[in-house]
C-alpha cells in the first residue's frame, strides 16, 4: 500500500496526486475529502468558506474528471462521490455553504452518471448521501447532531457494497424515511424545519 499526503484545497496538489498515481492501477476512486461549517452566513468566516469550496467542490470535480478520463482509457472503474443527505435537500440555513457544496456534488454526479449510461461506459458512478457519521467532521464544522451517528466502519462498508451493486444514490437505512418526507414536503416547509434543526446544532 502507499499513502500520499496532499492539500486538496490546492489545484496543483490534485494534479500532483494524479501524476504520482500514474504507475499504479486504480479501479476505484472515492472522493471523500470535505468539511463544513455552521453559523449565520453573515458571521461565518469567508476564508474558511472559500477553502470549503476548494475542497468540497473544486478538488472533487477535478479528481473525478481526471480519473474518469483515465478509467475510460483502461475501460472500466468505479467512482464513489461522498456527498451528504444535505445534498438531497434544497438548502441548509445556518450551514448554507456546506449544503450548497453537497448539492453541487449530487447534481454533477447525476449528470455524469447519465452521460456514462448513454455512452454504455464501463465506468460506474455512485453518490453516497449519509447523515451524521462518527468522524472529526463535527469538530471542524462546530456542530452537534441530534441524530445518532453511524460508525465510519458501517458507513464505508454500506457505501462500497452498494457501489458494487451499481446503485446511483446510496442512502443509509436511517436516512431513507427522512429523504422520502423531504421529497413530498413543500420547499418552504423543508427550509423552515431544517433551519430549526441547524440552529439547534450551533454551539453556544
Amino acid at each position: 500500500s502507499m499513502v500520499i499526503t496532499a492539500d486538496l484545497s490546492e489545484k496543483e496538489a490534485c494534479y500532483r496526486l494524479m501524476q504520482q498515481l500514474e504507475p499504479v492501477p486504480v479501479g476505484i476512486l472515492i472522493n471523500n475529502a470535505g468539511f463544513g461549517d455552521c453559523g449565520s452566513f453573515l458571521e461565518t468566516d469567508a476564508e474558511k468558506e472559500m477553502q470549503m469550496i476548494d475542497v468540497n467542490v473544486k478538488a472533487m470535480h477535478l479528481l473525478m474528471k481526471l480519473m474518469l478520463r483515465r478509467m475510460e482509457k483502461q475501460e472500466g472503474g468505479y467512482i464513489l462521490n461522498v456527498a451528504s443527505s444535505a445534498g438531497l435537500l434544497p438548502a441548509g440555513p445556518y450551514m448554507a455553504t456546506y449544503y450548497a457544496t453537497k448539492n453541487y456534488i449530487v447534481s454533477l454526479s447525476l449528470a455524469i452518471y447519465e452521460e456514462l449510461k448513454n455512452d454504455n461506459s464501463n465506468v460506474k458512478i455512485s453518490i453516497f448521501c449519509p447523515g451524521p457519521v462518527d468522524t472529526n467532521f463535527n469538530n471542524v464544522a462546530n456542530v452537534k447532531f441530534n441524530l445518532k451517528s453511524l460508525s465510519s466502519e458501517y458507513a464505508s462498508k454500506y457505501a462500497i457494497d452498494n457501489m458494487f451493486k451499481d446503485k446511483v444514490i446510496i442512502l443509509p437505512p436511517n436516512m431513507k424515511v427522512n429523504h422520502l418526507l423531504t421529497k413530498i414536503s413543500p420547499t418552504n416547509l423543508v427550509l423552515f424545519v431544517n433551519s430549526k434543526i441547524q440552529r439547534r446544532k450551533i454551539e453556544k
